[in-house]
């Protein structure tokens, strides 16, 4: 008997070591390797690649087809999965890989039709434009021929991910113009009910529909049910700096700028650098996997860089049923237009899902309260003759700004504020376009029958805002409103705060000649004007109890620096943040820290419910906060760190789940700001850092290859490697990198050649 013991332990040891190297063999096999050579289709000549001690690639080919082609390959290759869980994210097939769990996100990107309008604009692509996705798309698929199930190591209890295609790499666009713009979600905010009217002044009255209490009802389980930042796959609404001065205002006799993006934090990042070169010239900044060329970077005679522009390009319409399958329009009852939707699901049976459109669009009531009141929502990013991968590549090739500006209308998917120099100067141009509405401002649902607030047309170009040149010798925008309440487009009735913009103007008026180095200082500023502005209400609060008076007293003398090794940032978020949910004004209408510093601001107060109900919210906050901070970081307050508490979180999305992996799949790196500087790490409930600048740069036109750049957490999106995570120190401390045509020191050396045909 013993004998057998001891040969049955031998064996399942001898099973489960093989079973151990053969998980070994598989998880080494899925990773890019080193020097190689590989074979494209479409491929036109032979291109060879580069990769430095950071894996970033140099790029060399002998057009920008061939780039594209070669960058494809090169985002498979490091971003194969990212890449994969992105169109299936805005197709609505995440279940098929990730079960019921993601079953929200598929329903609502089937209800809206992402894909079926990334289909429409691939329908309508110029020649040109579907030459370079095509070229593309054949480098991925070079890649996925090649390794199969092992592009990458997520894909091996899964199968091989299947061929990308054209329409794969417009989804990207239309993922960004759904999340980018928010309104619709305010506006169904407003319609649950909120404790008091947001914004507190400067609001029109215009006819809304009435909202009756099954309205209401239904905005509320529909907001509920929405995926929303920071679940997996969405993304923030509001993001970014940028900034430039002209040549007469710079150390250098030429144009700088600065930009740094802002999105959740993930691992891996959204952006990959790369360096281009063709006849054509050079091209050097941040990619998206998924698309081909650069999505902000400089092309040696232009740079430019994006931030959101917040403009209302969505509005909710409250339709009237007018008897079975029929509903009111302005010339009388018109059917509804109905599709079915078939959603597979791991491990269960697939759901299929009815979804109906009216005259405005998709029904998005449906999906929570298919017999309440109907609600059609239309979107700007939705709506045909999208032209933004045209729009794109011409910005990549523009030779100076008035080309970029022309790019800029083209790109109009999207409405975002593009910073761009070239040597001579600067201009702030709009993106996108903008609905003209018959009626209303676009803040609540409203009527949809009788066409008083249909969309009647579009602005554009240059009817939307631009500066060039301006008198000041610098343009900027860190997301606050870019035209003034006159303008004659309406472009909104939300707008964010302008306490990020405030600072770069601050920080711009005390330096005579910014250089390369003094931008990249004040990207990781951590000053809060936010928080010097509502300090002096918050010192001068009566507090009845010597314990919150003794934590208080921290914040005397407080600059507003969200230092990593201070306390008074981890108590003045703490206690800012549970002012904010004790408010609960505007009932999730904007960021909490726009509505603390309104409700704090002179004549705020209604947003409390008057001056000695804000005093009593703030007492209660202060007490809650430090409790709950003691509780974690012990009892001495002046002992307490920001970092400890705040750090970014770089998480996969899949595998931070999985026993084992979680701490390959996870990243946290302490670091400074908040989300109102211009170091922006916006903090979570639990006070993590989960959205912010995940690339940076800054630019010299004087001599663009001393540009500079770095993202995070790192090039890769195999967790096994270091290439995942590398750039993260780098990120954190401020440090940028140079991307010169030749690495100091080549890691690895890629040769591509067309493929022969058969």
């Amino acid at each position: 008997m013993r004998r057998w013991l001891l040969r049955l332990c031998a064996g399942l040891f001898a099973l489960l070591l093989l079973a151990a190297v053969g998980v070994a063999a598989a998880l080494w096999h899925s990773l890019p390797g080193g020097s190689h050579s590989a074979a494209i289709s479409g491929l036109v000549q032979g291109a060879s690649v580069e990769l430095d001690d950071h894996a970033i690639p140099r790029i060399q080919a002998a057009s920008l087809r061939d780039a594209a082609a070669v960058l494809g390959y090169l985002h498979a290759r490091e971003r194969m999965f990212q890449m994969d869980l992105m169109r299936r994210a805005a197709s609505g097939e995440l279940s098929e890989i990730a079960g019921p769990a993601t079953l929200p996100s598929d329903r609502l990107m089937r209800t809206l039709g992402l894909r079926r309008s990334a289909e429409a604009a691939a329908a309508r692509l110029d020649a040109e434009t579907r030459a370079m996705l095509a070229a593309y798309a054949a480098g991925v698929n070079a890649w996925i021929t090649d390794r199969g199930r092992f592009a990458a190591a997520e894909f091996i209890p899964l199968g091989a991910p299947r061929p990308w295609t054209v329409v794969d790499s417009l989804l990207w666009a239309k993922t960004m113009g759904l999340y980018l713009s928010a309104n619709w979600r305010t506006e169904l905010a407003r319609a649950r009910g909120s404790a008091a009217p947001w914004p507190p002044t400067g609001a029109t009255a215009a006819p809304h529909a009435a909202l009756d209490p099954a309205l209401a009802e239904t905005a509320r389980r529909l907001l509920a049910a929405l995926p929303r930042f920071p679940a997996p796959f969405t993304l923030p609404a509001t993001a970014s700096n940028a900034w430039a001065v002209d040549g007469a205002h710079s150390a250098t006799g030429a144009p700088l700028l600065a930009g740094d993006p802002h999105l959740g934090f993930a691992m891996p990042g959204a952006w990959y650098l790369a360096r281009i070169d063709t006849p054509e010239g050079s091209l050097a900044g941040a990619t998206a996997p998924g698309v081909p060329m650069l999505v902000m970077g400089h092309n040696s005679r232009i740079a430019w860089s994006f931030t959101t522009n917040g403009a209302d390009v969505q509005d909710i319409f409250v339709e009237t049923p007018a008897g079975p399958d029929l509903y009111l329009a302005p010339g009388g009852p018109r059917p509804f237009l109905r599709r079915e939707e078939r959603i597979r699901v791991r491990g269960q049976p697939d759901q299929v899902l009815t979804v109906r459109e009216t005259r405005h669009g998709p029904v998005i009531s449906d999906l929570v309260a298919p017999d309440g009141p109907i609600l059609a929502v239309e979107m700007a990013n939705l709506a045909p003759d999208d032209t933004s991968a045209a729009g794109l590549l011409a910005l990549n090739r523009a030779p100076d700004r008035a080309a970029a500006g022309q790019a800029a209308a083209a790109i109009n998917g999207l409405v975002q504020n593009m910073i761009v120099a070239d040597r001579q100067g600067i201009a702030l141009f709009v993106t996108g376009r903008v609905p003209i509405r018959r009626g209303g401002d676009g803040s609540r649902p409203a009527p949809g029958a009788d066409g008083s607030h249909d969309w009647t047309g579009w602005a554009a170009g240059a009817a939307l805002p631009r500066v060039v040149d301006p008198p000041s010798g610098r343009v900027l925008n860190a997301n606050e409103r870019v035209a003034p309440p006159d303008f004659p487009v309406f472009l909104g009735r939300d707008w964010n705060d302008d306490y990020r913009a405030r600072r770069i103007r601050e920080l711009l008026a005390a330096t005579a000649k910014p250089t390369l180095d003094s931008f990249e200082a004040m990207q990781v500023d951590t000053t809060s004007l936010f928080a010097r502005d509502v300090l002096p209400r918050l010192l001068a609060l009566d507090l009845p109890d010597a314990p919150s008076r003794q934590v208080r007293a921290l914040l005397q003398g407080w600059d507003g620096a969200m230092a990593e090794d201070a306390p008074q940032p981890l108590l003045f978020n703490a206690w800012m943040q549970d002012f904010a949910r004790l408010l609960a004004a505007g009932d999730g209408a904007a960021p909490w820290w726009q509505l603390v510093g309104a409700a704090l601001s002179p004549g705020g107060a209604a947003l409390c419910g008057g001056p000695e109900r804000c005093d009593t919210l703030l007492r209660q906050a202060l007490q809650s906060a430090t409790t709950r901070l003691a509780a974690a970081y012990g009892p001495e307050p002046a002992a307490w760190h920001w970092a400890t508490a705040h750090q970014a979180v770089f998480a996969h999305p899949l595998l931070r789940h999985v026993p084992l992996l979680e701490r390959l799949a996870v990243l946290r790196v302490p670091v400074g700001g908040d989300a109102t500087t211009l170091l922006r790490a916006n903090p979570g409930r639990d006070l993590e850092a989960v959205h912010g600048a995940s690339y940076r740069a800054v630019y010299d036109l004087a001599e663009p290859d001393r540009s500079r750049f770095i993202v995070a957490p790192g090039q890769s999106g195999h967790i096994l490697l270091a290439a995942s995570h590398n750039l993260a120190a780098l990120w954190r401390h401020g440090a940028l990198l140079t991307l010169a045509a030749k690495p100091d020191h080549v890691r690895v050396r890629i040769i591509l050649t067309p493929q022969a045909g058969p």
